[in-house]
């Protein structure tokens, strides 16, 4: 992943609908950000928001920074399709439902 100006960014973890990126970079919470990622339909722009940031670690000669993106629109990874929602399951035709007893009344 690399963002638009060119610097690259390491991914340790992707989704359809963020990643989260180390690097060189310092990556500011609450900014936006282009990135081009390689996608199943080949290599995609996408705009970004730094969700969180932080300096993961530093060493004598090297800041490095670690963010979470939230992509702008869903991006198709790999073979992973991009889905529009998260749907429940639907109620099968046979099942019984049993409604549920009340509380007791507290007399006084």
């Amino acid at each position: 992943m690399r963002l638009r100006a060119g610097r690259e960014l390491q991914v340790v973890d992707l989704s359809t609908h963020g990643a989260l990126v180390e690097g060189d970079t310092r990556l500011l919470p609450n900014t936006h950000v282009d990135v081009h990622v390689q996608s199943a339909t080949g290599r995609v722009l996408v705009r970004s928001r730094v969700v969180r940031a932080f300096v993961a670690w530093v060493t004598s000669d090297r800041i490095v920074y670690r963010g979470a993106l939230a992509f702008d629109q869903p991006v198709a990874i790999g073979s992973a399709p991009v889905l529009a929602e998260y749907g429940l399951p639907r109620r099968s035709t046979g099942e019984v439902v049993v409604p549920g007893t009340a509380y007791p009344v507290a007399h006084s």
